[in-house]
């Protein structure tokens, strides 16, 4: 299934379907899992437990590692992870209610604006380019570029078409001024178990095969094309469990770079740079850029998406990504369905998605449909 219709605000729909839930009074949830859903989480819970009457209690956000092990386990009533996988259990299913752009986020002196191409972001984290005077960075930030500017709504959110694509307002072409001294790159990336660090890889691994030759993982480490416990690499490749940590540890060290949901890069006053992608256009992890990404996925059955890095749209940002609710629809108490209705109400109107400080993307159209296909499974 394309979901060419997959991010669009369908206010009526979603909100009906929320109204149709009865409350469970009383009733206390608790989930853990991805970082990367964790901002829209904490966002939703409050109205969600005045609308519910219900509790959303611990969610401490252990990675998405751990939300797989907690679905297969048993434990909480709900996890999340950015990455799908094979659960041992087979009424687990996937539900991928959290749409957002995986940023790439820096700490360069001067007020730098950095933006980079496929190739140069791929060759950084695989540790082929060591040093910001590299060729390739400066190739892509003296070249001039288009950039694609979405039309917004008065609160910052995309206006979008029939089809639930972004509506351009025009392109316009930058032209860069980039030089930067001979400063070797630090890389923050993931400790834990990451849906992050796999979506980005699983990124790498589609474009640039013949690089990241190592088998497919959750943790930059196994998956790092180099010896990552080369001597060279000590001091130059560092690591913190979870977006928050890897965000304050880009955030106190200069000259590095890191990837996090764009929020945590937002709190910490950093930077993010625009990706190139298929069209040659370099656009920003935004709702807009994320939503033409996603219109070029498609979905199966289960919900698990494929998404497309070679799609032509001209604003997509190739770093478009999801993180699915693991629920086990074998369950069958109070807490299931109270885990329904606040499901339900993170894909309603009344959770702040179109927040545009938040950098989620509302999902609609077909996602939504099979979202709400899936959700009707719970008990």
């Amino acid at each position: 299934m394309k979901l060419s219709k997959s991010v669009k605000v369908v206010a009526l729909a979603t909100a009906a379907l929320f109204i149709s839930v009865p409350a469970f009074a009383g009733v206390t949830i608790n989930g853990d899992g991805s970082t990367f859903a964790q901002p829209l989480l904490n966002a939703c819970k409050t109205g969600w437990q005045t609308a519910s009457g219900n509790t959303f209690g611990s969610y401490p956000g252990g990675g998405s590692g751990t939300g797989r092990k907690n679905a297969d386990a048993g434990i909480n009533d709900f996890n999340f992870s950015d990455a799908s996988y094979t659960p041992a259990k087979s009424t687990v299913i996937h539900i991928p209610v959290v749409a957002a752009p995986l940023a790439i986020a820096y700490n360069l002196p001067a007020n730098r604006n950095l933006v980079l191409s496929q190739k140069t972001l791929s060759d950084i984290f695989a540790g082929v380019v060591k040093y910001w005077d590299d060729p390739e960075i400066q190739a892509d930030n003296t070249t001039p570029y288009n950039k694609v500017i979405f039309k917004l709504d008065a609160t910052g959110n995309p206006v979008k078409d029939s089809a639930g694509k972004p509506i351009v307002a025009r392109t316009i072409q930058v032209k860069p001024g980039f030089t930067m001294s001979h400063h070797k790159i630090i890389l923050v990336v993931r400790s834990d178990s990451s849906g992050s660090t796999q979506n980005l890889t699983n990124f790498f691994k589609a474009q640039f095969p013949t690089v990241w030759t190592k088998g497919a993982g959750n943790t930059f480490a196994n998956v790092y094309p180099e010896n990552i416990n080369d001597p060279a690499n000590i001091g130059r490749i560092q690591s913190a469990k979870g977006s928050a940590l890897v965000a304050a540890g880009v955030k106190a060290t200069f000259y590095s770079i890191g990837y996090m949901e764009p929020s945590y890069a937002t709190s910490n006053g950093l930077k993010v740079a625009p990706l190139k992608n298929a069209a040659g256009n370099y656009q920003a992890p935004d709702a807009a850029g994320t939503a033409a990404f996603l219109s070029s996925a498609t979905a199966s059955a289960n919900g698990v998406l494929t998404f497309n890095y070679n799609t032509t749209d001209p604003g997509a940002y190739v770093l478009g990504i999801v993180s699915y609710a693991l629920v086990d629809t074998a369950a069958k108490t109070a807490n299931s369905a109270a885990t329904k209705s606040f499901l339900q109400y993170v894909l309603s109107p009344a959770c702040p998605t179109t927040n545009p400080a938040l950098g989620y993307t509302t999902i609609t159209g077909n996602l939504l449909a099979t979202d709400n296909d899936l959700i009707a499974k719970l008990n």
